[in-house]
């Protein structure tokens, strides 16, 4: 008498280690750990590790499809042999989904790859360091620059053969840009090493540049400058980068200003500051005068009475707004002179101004010794 011996296939949902409430994110989550770590490529000749990879993935195959998900809730594995259901893992798994353009690349769930051609690539962003005057980025200004870029051979006019046929399929891949290796029910796909992906090889390629479908070439180009741009500002000229392969577009070039600092004027934001030394009468009496500006005279007024370090505010000389209407400020800050030797004169005079000096005119903060002793005190 025989005796048969049936074998239950596991539960789905342990298999991947979730509940039978998972959402469709935590089943992605939980089917790409387990496909992790148990894939063949991770673990060569284990094939229990091999059929876990496999259960998770059938598992992950149902449990992913909403109408399959129902019947095997409903059912159970006996759910799925219905009319209308066909193999349970008859479908497909968007590995590259799940796992991204990486591992995407790598597996596949058999079907046809993807087939070459000439891969168009858009060329790179280039960049000029230019360095400008500090009235250049106050007034703005425009230049010539010379940069060296990649640009369509002239000699084969982009198809990288001598003869001008271009590219023929590549006999590695033929033409797909990937070379498959079969791995159980899985196949691995490599990227053709012959061709480097592309699908096609150039038998004879160009002389000048080599198959590379593209030469370096100095240029001249025209650039203008905007008034007030500031140390590290970019101007972008689109499409005036590397020219891209198998025609693909051009990149785009940017110009990196660096301004040279100024003898007298400093920059902080659209605001130009200044120091100017005034003698003592100055201070104290007031006083009118004019400074040169970057963009002409400036008349700077001195109030009455003021104190050492003390800003003056002009109002509309600073930087101009870049690309807008309107002018930041010129802040002075005065530096009070005082002399270092005086003649007998001199004495005289400042020791009867000091006799002369009453309460009212005097300062009004304590002097250094007054200050001393309210600190020990």
């Amino acid at each position: 008498m025989s005796t048969k011996t049936s074998v239950s296939k596991a539960d789905y949902y342990e298999v991947l280690g979730v509940t039978r409430d998972v959402n469709e994110q935590e089943l992605k989550s939980a089917y790409r750990k387990q496909a992790l770590r148990y894939h063949p490529d991770r673990n060569p000749g284990d094939h229990a590790a091999e059929e876990r990879f496999k259960q998770a993935s059938e598992a992950y195959q149902v449990l992913s499809d909403a109408d399959k998900r129902a019947a095997y809730d409903r059912y159970g594995h006996a759910g799925l042999g219905g009319p209308g259901m066909g193999n349970p893992f008859s479908g497909s798994v968007d590995i590259g989904d799940i796992f991204g353009d990486l591992f995407g690349e790598m597996f596949s769930m058999g079907g046809s790859g993807q087939r070459g051609g000439a891969r168009q690539h858009r060329g790179d962003d280039l960049r000029f360091d230019l360095a400008i005057d500090f009235e250049d980025a106050f007034f703005g200004t425009e230049t010539e620059v010379k940069i060296r870029r990649l640009e369509v051979c002239g000699t084969c006019k982009g198809r990288g053969s001598a003869s001008g046929r271009g590219p023929a399929v590549c006999a590695q891949c033929q033409g797909r840009g990937q070379l498959r290796y079969q791995q159980g029910f899985f196949s691995v796909a490599r990227t053709c090493g012959a061709c480097g992906g592309s699908g096609q090889v150039i038998g004879d390629p160009c002389t000048s540049c080599r198959g590379e479908t593209r030469a370096t070439k100095e240029i001249s180009l025209h650039v203008k400058v905007p008034p007030g741009v500031e140390d590290g500002t970019r101007i972008r000229y689109a499409g005036e980068g590397d020219a891209g392969r198998a025609g693909g577009p051009k990149g785009d070039l940017y110009i990196v200003l660096t301004v040279r600092p100024h003898d007298f004027f400093e920059r902080h934001g659209y605001d130009l500051q200044c120091v100017i030394p005034i003698s003592f009468p100055q201070a104290a009496l007031g006083a009118e005068f004019e400074i040169p500006g970057i963009d002409g005279p400036v008349n700077i007024k001195i109030p009455e009475g003021t104190q050492n370090g003390r800003d003056v505010r002009v109002r509309g000389r600073g930087m101009p707004y870049l690309n807008e209407k309107g002018h930041g400020d010129l802040i002075v800050k005065v530096v009070v002179q005082i002399p270092r030797k005086l003649n007998r004169a001199q004495r005289e005079l400042v020791a009867k101004l000091s006799e002369s000096l009453t309460v009212d005119n005097k300062p009004t903060s304590p002097g250094l010794i007054e200050k001393m002793k309210d600190l020990f005190s």
